[in-house]
């Protein structure tokens, strides 16, 4: 089957639906006969290609993940999280793909499949923007041993508590708080290697 044909149109249209039927009806809510009506496919065709509707998800999550943007390169650690952190901002309140999330959130915690899915997504996206604290290490902006997928998980955390715990509203100003607290924190070395296991950063 060549790249883009009709394959790749059916598993377009699948998860096209998947993510549908997640906003409109949860991850509890979400049926294989749904997705195949929606997509337009014949059911033995879902059942057979993805088994479940947590298989649906882990599919539909690897997806969001290669369509994610690269990290930022802009030369300052600073305006790279801030760019991390808007990213993330703009994501959660986009109301199609932030829907999405807080389904995918809520499935995870009682589906090991779906919780697999979100936990490989955001490994990926964890792993692609800790380069950006690596040449931040290199140019000397920040300690050597500064862990970067640890400063990268602070910057998010505090948005997606807003998001899941108390929801409030996940704003800019709340994306600049995180990233100017988590930077001031990774100067003083919070986020090296091993700095709270030896009683703090080093002198």
């Amino acid at each position: 089957m060549r790249p883009g044909g009709r394959t790749a149109r059916v598993r377009a249209a699948v998860l096209e639906a998947t993510q549908d039927e997640l906003v409109e009806h949860g991850f509890h809510g979400l049926t294989m006969d749904q997705v195949a009506a929606r997509a337009g496919v014949g059911k033995t065709t879902v059942y057979r290609r993805w088994g479940s509707t947590p298989g649906l998800v882990a599919d539909l999550m690897t997806e969001l993940a290669n369509q994610s943007s690269p990290h930022a390169d802009t030369g300052g650690i600073e305006s790279d999280l801030r760019v991390n952190a808007l990213a993330v901002v703009e994501a959660l309140n986009d109301g199609r793909l932030g829907a999405t999330f807080q389904a995918v959130i809520a499935a995870a915690t009682c589906d090991e499949q779906a919780s697999l899915a979100l936990r490989t997504f955001y490994l990926r996206r964890i792993e692609e923007w800790t380069s950006v604290v690596d040449l931040a290490v290199a140019r000397g902006e920040l300690p050597v041993g500064t862990d970067g997928g640890e400063v990268i998980r602070a910057i998010a955390a505090p948005l997606y508590y807003r998001l899941m715990i108390t929801r409030e509203p996940v704003t800019a100003e709340a994306a600049e708080w995180s990233v100017a607290r988590t930077l001031a924190a990774a100067r003083a070395g919070a986020f090296v290697t091993g700095a709270l296991v030896t009683g703090g950063a080093p002198g």
